[in-house]
Parts: C-alpha cells; structure tokens; sequence
C-alpha cells in the first residue's frame, strides 16, 4: 500500500468554502464508522491536548450530534450538528454551530454546512468534505480560531485511531 495518503486543505474566500479531501488507511465501513459512532468519534474528533464527549447521536436525516471539547483546564466548548441528509455508504451533510449545553445556538458564532462524501478505494477510503459559509467573515473567523490547525490535528488522531485498531 502506498504511504502517502491525500491531504488537501483549500480555502476559497471568493464562494465561502474550505474543501477538505482526506485519504486514510482502512476501508469505507471502518472510516465510515468512525465519523459516525460517537464511541469512536469521542477518540478521535478533537484536537489533543483536547478531548471530545458526545452528549447525544442521532445518525440520521433530522437526527442530531450534540458533543463538547474539554480542554486540559476544564472548559467546555459545546457544538451541535444537525443532519439534514444521510445517503449510506456514500455522504452526508449537515450545519453545524457553537451552541451550550442544552443545544441553544450561539449566535455570536458562525455555522456552516458540511457535506461529507466518502469515497471507496480499497484498501483507502477518500472523505471529501465540503464546508460553506453564509459570509467571508464567517470563514475567516473559523479560520482565525485555529479551524485548520485543529482539524488537521484531528484528522491525525484519526489516524493514530486507525493504526491502533487495524
């Protein structure tokens, strides 16, 4: 198998977009359970020094995951992500926003929607994430908070997640 796995991270400020094309090492059923799973989103989704804790996950159309990252001092930032489609086996997409323990969205923040393809190849499984943004300042606000950072940090937790249970 090769060892250079696809990474793209593209910033488009002209249609508000960041899209995000991820290769990892395991099949479309394993990748794919990793997005969805809050047992093994939990493992993976933030950034470390960071941990994830799933509230709730409803995996569906209309169904929502309510989730917090907790830093190494205790702070709690809450986040909720609604699915407005799920096609299995093949994408889903969904907005996401800052929100508080209850759900109550935090205005003050930007949402965006995500739309989340993955793409079978084998042995790799492509996720090919789409991220859009009502407004430049929505996206350049993500941006100034770490976004990139964070995910990309993310993505390698997933990684470790992946050697560790392959």
């Amino acid at each position: 198998m090769n060892n250079i796995l696809q990474l793209d991270f593209l910033v488009d400020k002209e249609s508000n977009t960041i899209n995000i094309h991820r290769e990892f090492a395991a099949d479309l059923v394993f990748v794919l359970a990793a997005w969805t799973q809050s047992e093994i989103l939990d493992q993976w989704w933030a950034p470390k020094p960071y941990r994830n804790k799933t509230k709730s996950l409803d995996f569906r159309k209309g169904g929502l995951w309510h989730y917090c990252m907790i830093s190494p001092a205790n702070e709690v930032h809450w986040c909720g992500f609604d699915y407005t489609e799920v096609v299995p086996f093949q994408y889903y997409n969904g907005m996401e926003a800052f929100c508080d323990e209850v759900g109550n969205i935090n205005d003050n923040m930007p949402r965006n929607n995500w739309n989340n393809k993955f793409i079978d190849k084998g042995d790799i499984t492509l996720v090919d994430i789409l991220l859009t943004f009502d407004k430049l300042e929505d996206l350049e606000k993500i941006i100034e908070i770490g976004f990139k950072e964070g995910f990309t940090a993310g993505m390698e937790n997933l990684d470790q997640y992946i050697t560790n249970q392959i």
